[in-house]
């Protein structure tokens, strides 16, 4: 037999005629034995990263998964490739999961899904060491760092995988991690001499919207008027809200559901799987309705309340627009979310770890204020930079009030310097705004000039401007160092007053008015009613087969099915997400829909 080259398996089993950026190169990475470190957006194409090579190597892939609903997902979608996959789990019976080992033993799975406590069994690690291995996948890696929004003590032990498995590959893959994160991620795993590759963190077909929280349930309500066939996710901080809202969606006509970790576990796979079949609109969820959602046409995540930090919303914005057509994520910020957020934080008894999470929090605070594009900060946080505004926020397509803010930002930075860059932003605020704080005189810095200067205005609009200050790439937080403010190469400019520097006004209130979310980017060109049609069939065999409707195909595929009409199974194989095995057990059904439609519209 000729082994395939990874763009056949792409084109072949994957249906997808082209690799995304980096994707060749991490496959190759892999196949060739070496080790990798990845960073790429939810919806980049993380898995075939590990996949493609897993079916090119001897042996069998392990890969660690931190969640039962996210490698079932995964297993489906291989196992409708025509992939041999597995996962071994909790949720498995003792004949289940005898009969998953012994394919394993018999060389008879290219994949096997694990959570990390399984894994690192003593019993387990024995049992791979006599067992060809292809490679280790650590999925969701940011779960190792203690600077991951995600923290999981069970993933620690993986560390040891290098040690036991020195000659296997491994390749550890997140979505999310700031630089601290991804340092710790590379020395707890001992990746140190992994190659790393950034895929960027931009999700251009997200809008990203923030409204002031004024009536939050009605303005939910009228979000959701213009998507009444959109499924989406609407995401609460406490379980009594998520029922709460989910009971008043239900009375006014929507199919809602509540998710929170203190149902009943039957009820949570109820509302997951009606979820994912499409049987259910929205799913109102705490962070509970996590990493294990991997429906690919969500069309719009809402954030009921504010998050803890970037990373969270990040990745659960992340949830929507996965398949690539335009989505949406809406914000409700209201300053009442901070005060609650900060008091749960300072309740923690670890005091590194709420300094960690204080300054997350601030850094959500600076994303949610309207003062510049929020694809810039968000992308600010995790190093990227964007050279120009994305023209797909609320700020850009509806800009608030501008302001030159060229002196007051002298005056921080001024501030910043004087202090000895050794104090973080309360104390600079303080300073600032001449506080007779008892530290600032034992220090002497009620002697410096810049003592008093900012008096005129208050702490919130101090710390409003120094966020952006930090998003801008003025001022530098270390967070590894009590997060003490630093000036860096491009505030020189500014300070010497060579450069001028035009901000938003800052909300420092709740307006009264607010901005409606305008309408998503221009879609592919596609003939709606055919794509419903498609839609229809779709779902009617996917009942049949007992999966959900986007493991037979996702909507990007029916989508360019509607703009491009095949009626041959040639023309159906150029269709993206379209691979031969899929077109021997689909592809007929759907270009019966595709002819008739023709037919009728002939």
């Amino acid at each position: 037999m000729i082994k395939q080259t990874p763009l056949e398996i792409l084109s072949s089993v994957f249906g997808y005629s082209s690799f995304r950026p980096y994707q060749q190169e991490i496959i190759e990475k892999l196949i060739d034995g070496g080790d990798a470190f990845v960073l790429m957006p939810t919806g980049g194409g993380k898995s075939l990263c590990y996949q493609i090579p897993a079916l090119l190597r001897p042996g069998t892939a392990i890969v660690v998964s931190p969640l039962i609903s996210l490698m079932k997902d995964q297993v489906d979608a291989l196992c409708a490739n025509g992939v041999r996959a597995a996962c071994y789990n909790s949720s498995l019976g003792a004949p289940a999961a005898r009969r998953v080992l012994a394919e394993l033993h018999a060389g008879a799975l290219d994949l096997l899904y694990v959570a990390p406590e399984r894994l690192m069994n003593e019993a387990f690690v024995a049992r791979l060491q006599g067992i060809e291995l292809a490679l280790f996948a650590v999925d969701e890696a940011h779960c190792i760092s203690q600077w991951g929004h995600d923290f999981r003590p069970e993933y620690i032990q993986l560390g040891r995988l290098r040690q036991v498995f020195s000659d296997v590959p491994m390749i550890a893959l997140t979505a999310t991690a700031d630089p601290q994160t991804s340092d710790d991620i590379l020395e707890r795993l001992h990746l140190q001499q992994a190659d790393c590759y950034a895929a960027g963190f931009d999700r251009p077909n997200i809008r990203y919207s923030v409204m002031d929280k004024l009536k939050p349930f009605a303005q939910l309500k009228e979000f959701l008027s213009g998507r009444p066939n959109d499924a989406g996710i609407v995401y609460a901080l406490s379980r009594k809200r998520t029922e709460d809202v989910a009971d008043r969606l239900v009375a006014s006509g929507v199919a809602a559901a509540a998710y929170h970790a203190g149902l009943p576990a039957a009820e949570r796979q109820r509302v997951q799987e009606d979820f994912l079949r499409d049987d259910l609109q929205v799913v109102v969820a705490t962070v509970a309705f996590g990493m294990g959602i991997d429906k690919p046409n969500v069309r719009f995540v809402v954030h009921y309340d504010l998050p803890k930090n970037i990373e969270s919303y990040y990745q659960e914005t992340g949830r929507a627009g996965r398949d690539g057509l335009p989505a949406e994520a809406l914000l409700l910020f209201g300053y009442g979310d901070i005060v609650i957020a900060r008091s749960l934080i300072e309740k923690g008894r670890n005091p590194e770890q709420n300094r960690i999470e204080l300054h997350k929090l601030n850094a959500m605070v600076g994303f949610a204020e309207p003062l510049t594009c929020r694809r810039r900060v968000l992308l600010g946080y995790f190093g990227e930079k964007l050279e120009e505004d994305c023209g797909n926020c609320d700020i850009c397509l509806d800009p608030p009030q501008r302001y030159d803010a060229t002196e007051d930002a002298q005056k921080v930075l001024s501030c910043v310097y004087r202090v000895g860059q050794r104090f973080g932003v309360g104390y600079v605020i303080d300073v600032l705004r001449g506080s007779q704080n008892q530290r600032i005189k034992q220090l002497g810095h009620d002697r410096l000039s810049t003592y008093g200067i900012g008096a005129e205005n208050g702490q919130e609009a101090w710390g409003s401007l120094i966020r952006q200050l930090v998003h801008l790439g003025y001022l530098k937080q270390d967070i590894a160092n009590y997060s003490v403010l630093k000036l860096t190469e491009a505030a020189r400019p500014l300070l010497r007053g060579a450069q001028e520097l035009i901000l938003p006004c800052p909300r420092i209130k709740p307006k009264a008015a607010k901005k409606k979310v305008r309408k998503t980017l221009e879609e592919l060109e596609y003939d709606e009613a055919l794509f419903e049609a498609l839609r229809v069939r779709r779902k009617d065999m996917a009942v049949a087969a007992g999966v959900p409707p986007f493991v037979i195909f996702g909507d990007q595929s029916l989508a360019e099915m509607a703009a491009f009409r095949p009626v041959s199974q040639e023309e159906m194989l150029a269709i993206n997400g379209v691979g031969e095995h899929k077109l021997k057990r689909y592809g007929e059904d759907f270009l019966e829909v595709i002819r008739q439609y023709c037919n009728i519209q002939d």
